[in-house]
Formats: structure tokens, C-alpha cells, sequence
């Protein structure tokens, strides 16, 4: 007897979901559509329909991965004392025992990968890696302003360049993490750098 009744409707925020995790996992030249239509147990046409190609696909998903990483560090520095809440941000990549992916590999950040991978080429993806960036130093500079008022953080530099500068750790770990590093000597690299913003 044929089934009867609505067919499930295709669960597109699921969905990718779900490719986020595969793209952040393989990276967006090793992840083809046949990867994600058996990863996602989805039909081709379906993901087509939904996302245009693989490209456009992917591009939603980093969307996504900095529309969920900016609430998590917006929340994360509404705190007092800053510091430690910074230092939980920098060290992230370099936790690699605790950020291991279901393929045995560090992931990385995924704004830094596509950095890696499709910047500058492709003129879409390097206007979401720049707002994001963007963005990271905006929220960052603001909390830092916020720690100069109480005194926790020296005034000597301004809140934006101190920003800029834990940018430039936190992406640096990111991407040498992928290629493994020395977590002691990651997390020293840290602390000083934060020592330096210490009032």
C-alpha cells in the first residue's frame, strides 16, 4: 500500500548545520556535492534547489559559522573581570586535545580557512572573511574600552590596536593549529601577550 500523508519537508537550517560541519571539517576544495549528499542523506536536487551550487553552499555555511561565533564572543566578553574571558577566546585553538574533529584533525576557524583557501579570489568570500574581522575587532575593542575604564586593561594603546593585535593571535594559532603546535608553548605566547594588556 502507498504511503499516504505530506512528505517530509526538507529541513534547509538543518541542513546546513550539518554541512557546516563537514566544510569545516575537509575545507571547500576537498568537500565535492557528493560528499554532502551522502554526508547529509539528502538528494542532489534538494541541496541544488535550497543552495544553488557548492560554492554558494559553502558560503552560506560560513555565514552561519560567524553569525554563531559572534553571539558566543559578544556573550563571552559581557564579563567582569575581562581577562580570563579573552584568555578562554585565544586559547580556544590551541586546546587541540579538547577541538578535535570527528576526522582526528584540529579544524581550525573556519573565517580563517576560507581566508586560506578562497581569498583573494573569490570577491564574495573575502567581503564575509573582512566583515567578520571586522566585527571581531569592533567587539573586542569595545570590551577592551570597557576594561580600561574599570583599570584591568592599560590605557597606554588604544582599545582598537589592542584588538587588531589579538586578531592577529587568534587567527595565527588557528591556522598553525591545523598543522599542530606546542600547547605549552602556545599557551605562554598567550599569557604574555595578555600580560602586555594588563594594567
Amino acid at each position: 500500500m502507498a504511503r499516504t500523508g505530506r512528505p517530509r519537508e526538507f529541513d534547509k537550517e538543518r541542513t546546513l548545520e550539518r554541512a557546516l560541519e563537514l566544510f569545516w571539517s575537509r575545507g571547500y576544495g576537498a568537500t565535492s556535492i557528493q560528499d554532502l549528499v551522502d554526508a547529509l542523506a539528502v538528494e542532489r536536487g534538494s541541496l541544488y534547489g535550497a543552495f544553488g551550487d557548492k560554492r554558494r553552499f559553502y558560503l552560506e555555511a560560513v555565514r552561519l559559522y560567524w553569525e554563531v561565533y559572534e553571539r558566543h564572543l559578544t556573550a563571552a566578553l559581557d564579563t567582569r573581570p575581562l581577562l580570563p574571558a579573552l584568555r578562554e577566546i585565544l586559547t580556544h585553538p590551541a586546546r587541540l586535545d579538547e577541538l578535535i574533529s570527528d576526522l582526528g584533525v584540529p579544524q581550525g576557524c573556519l573565517i580563517g580557512n576560507t581566508t586560506a583557501e578562497l581569498v583573494p579570489q573569490d570577491s564574495e568570500a573575502t567581503q564575509i572573511v573582512t566583515r567578520s574581522y571586522h566585527r571581531f575587532t569592533d567587539i573586542v575593542a569595545a570590551a577592551l574600552r570597557r576594561a580600561q575604564a574599570d583599570g584591568e586593561v592599560t590605557d597606554t594603546c588604544s582599545p582598537e590596536a589592542q584588538a587588531q593585535l589579538l586578531l592577529y593571535i587568534v587567527q595565527g594559532l588557528s591556522l598553525v593549529s591545523r598543522a599542530g603546535l606546542d600547547r605549552a608553548a602556545a599557551l605562554a605566547a598567550i599569557d604574555t601577550a595578555l600580560d602586555g594588556l594588563r594594567a
